[in-house]
């Protein structure tokens, strides 16, 4: 039966078979959640989704300017000064 120990620092490392079985990995998040069963406490571990990152990227091909020097930026604040009369 797999096992986990806890570190001083209250951290734990999954064996990697429950991390199979969860489909978890480095940096995902797992709810816990205690239940009664059969008049015994356990606890459920729950992946938690990841979040919708489908939006990322939704901006390629959109951008006209892929200058992002420090002299491109100065010349944008320039010109947004210019256009508000400051």
């Amino acid at each position: 039966m797999p096992s986990l120990k806890i570190t001083a620092k209250r951290q734990a490392t999954f064996p990697l078979e429950t991390c199979e079985a969860l489909r978890i990995g480095p940096g995902d998040i797992v709810d816990i959640e205690p239940r009664m069963i059969g008049g015994e406490r356990v606890w459920v571990l729950r992946p938690r989704p990841a979040p919708d990152r489908s939006w990322v990227g939704g901006l390629n091909g959109q951008i006209k300017s892929v200058d992002h020097s420090m002299e491109s930026i100065r010349r944008s604040i320039a010109a947004g000064r210019r256009k508000e009369g400051v």
